[in-house]
């Protein structure tokens, strides 16, 4: 059975940075692409980062990129989300997916999803 567990949301100011964790079980990290993805209500899932292993290929939304880094851990079955310079637009609940999607941004290519972990950053 997939399961996919984020952690570390927390309450930061502005300029602060935070880093999320996606603890994943039942998946070989080989075969899926995972990702972050973030929503506000009232709005849309979001992709944030991406990462695949073949080919290796990281993906940034405009938006975070030189301020977020996605990474894993594969001994320790976890995909990070580190979050730099964060802003109050930054403020969402962020999820961890994984699958074999045709666009990483699409979230409805997505076959597994956590629960989310909330981040809110304050100016």
């Amino acid at each position: 059975q997939v399961q996919l567990v984020e952690s570390g949301g927390d309450s930061v100011q502005a300029g602060g940075s935070l880093r999320l964790s996606c603890t994943t079980s039942g998946v070989t990290y080989s075969n899926y692409r995972f990702s972050w993805f973030r929503q506000v209500p009232g709005k849309e899932r979001e992709g944030v980062a991406s990462l695949y292993t073949r080919p290796r290929e990281l993906a940034y939304a405009d938006s975070v990129k030189g301020r977020f880094t996605i990474s894993r851990d594969n001994a320790k079955n976890t995909v990070y989300l580190e979050m730099n310079s964060l802003k109050p637009e930054d403020s969402a609940m962020y999820y961890c997916a994984a699958g074999r999607p045709d666009n990483w941004l699409r979230p409805g290519s997505y076959t597994y999803w956590g629960q989310g972990t909330q981040v809110t950053v304050s100016s």
